[in-house]
């Protein structure tokens, strides 16, 4: 297998966007890591597009062709990977494994969604397809009210976390607040989390990621070829784990622990030779705030039930000792559902170029990010090397 590097990377802002449609959203984030990759467009030889729902949210299916065709790709072989909210991860690994095999040796990956020109109740009925209809949004039971639980669970096998829970949103904030790209750049408190309109106990408006347009793109090439070719820092992809769950929330072993993560999680370190130390910052999938404590907790960066004690002690704080989400995460950059894994390695590559800004971490030469679908059903960690 070839080593493989991330040459180019390229994102919209995120946010609302009722002026822009899916093409002009794929158009800007892909020409952005196209120019940013220093490369010209005929070098790239197959293009992997992420996409969870536009099918229904933009009436939009195919949309591997059409990113190519509004790129101006010609004739490449293009796929359309869906995965829920890990549809951005899941196109990366496949692009990465294609150049890692020698099939190709520059891909474009891309993910793309449209989401906020739809109502409250289509958003949420095309978001509940990512868990089982028959069994669970059929019934009525919603991705907040599925959280809400797992909230709650976590109350009674651990502690009550929810002071901890509404810190994380106002670190998310913060954070955002420093991104150019966030979706939502302003700061928010503690009490205004825990008092904000009512979702599903203990959640409340505050607690949850956002509904967003935007996109994120992506070029992989080999080590070798990069180095020829960039000006910048090398980005080395040196994990990757994929893992898998039951997709309904009454079928799985535990809900305070993700299995899926836990086990893409030990594929990745074990690839990179690396151990939850050794990580330097990490963009975890924070859909809602209590799972960010989860994810912490089963990426091994914190002890079982202690991570709201590391959210308390300023740990996952740009300048603690393990920054969580220094873009804003799905809380405050936004989760454009299909580009959002790759939206989080773009934030990775960032910080370790070097090229953060005011959010910037000062060290920042291995980071990882934490993509998962549905109800932690799917599960895709990458773990990256500048050098």
């Amino acid at each position: 297998m070839r080593s493989v590097s991330v040459l180019g990377i390229g994102e919209t802002k995120m946010g609302r966007w009722p002026e822009k449609s899916l093409r002009d959203l794929i158009k800007e984030a892909g020409t952005k890591a196209i120019q940013d990759a220093g490369i010209e467009k005929e070098s790239i030889q197959a293009l992997y597009m992420s996409n969870f729902n536009a099918s229904y949210l933009a009436y939009q299916a195919h949309m591997g062709p059409l990113a190519s065709e509004v790129l101006g790709l010609g004739n490449i072989p293009t796929i359309r990977i869906e995965g829920a909210c890990a549809s951005g991860s899941l196109a990366f690994r496949q692009g990465m494994m294609a150049v890692a095999s020698g099939m190709y040796d520059i891909v474009l990956v891309g993910g793309a969604e449209k989401m906020t020109h739809r109502n409250t109740e289509e958003v949420t009925t095309g978001i509940a397809s990512a868990m089982d209809f028959e069994l669970e949004a059929k019934v009525g039971i919603t991705f907040p009210s599925i959280f809400a639980m797992i909230a709650n669970r976590y109350f009674y096998e651990y502690r009550n976390v929810r002071e901890e829970m509404a810190l994380c949103a106002v670190n998310a904030h913060h954070n955002g607040s420093l991104n150019p790209d966030a979706q939502m750049q302003k700061e928010i408190t503690v009490e205004k989390v825990k008092t904000g309109f009512p979702i599903a106990y203990p959640l409340t408006v505050f607690d949850c990621s956002l509904v967003t347009d935007g996109a994120a793109f992506l070029v992989l090439t080999t080590t070798e070829i990069a180095k020829k070719i960039s000006k910048k820092r090398i980005i080395e992809v040196v994990g990757s784990g994929h893992a898998g769950d039951t997709i309904t929330i009454g079928a799985k072993k535990s809900i305070t622990g993700f299995a899926s993560t836990q086990l893409a999680a030990k594929q990745a370190y074990e690839m990179a030779g690396m151990k939850p130390a050794d990580i330097d910052l990490c963009e975890v999938h924070d859909c809602f705030t209590i799972t960010q404590i989860v994810n912490i907790e089963d990426l091994g960066f914190f002890e079982k039930g202690k991570g709201g004690d590391a959210v308390a002690e300023g740990k996952i704080a740009l300048t603690g000792s393990k920054p969580i989400n220094t873009s804003g995460g799905l809380k405050a950059k936004g989760h454009p559902i299909g580009a959002t894994g790759i939206s989080q390695i773009y934030e990775i590559v960032t910080q370790l170029r070097g090229e953060a800004g005011p959010r910037q971490i000062k060290k920042a030469d291995i980071g990882m990010n934490h993509n998962i679908g549905g109800t932690a059903a799917t599960c895709v960690v990458n773990i990256f090397k500048g050098w």
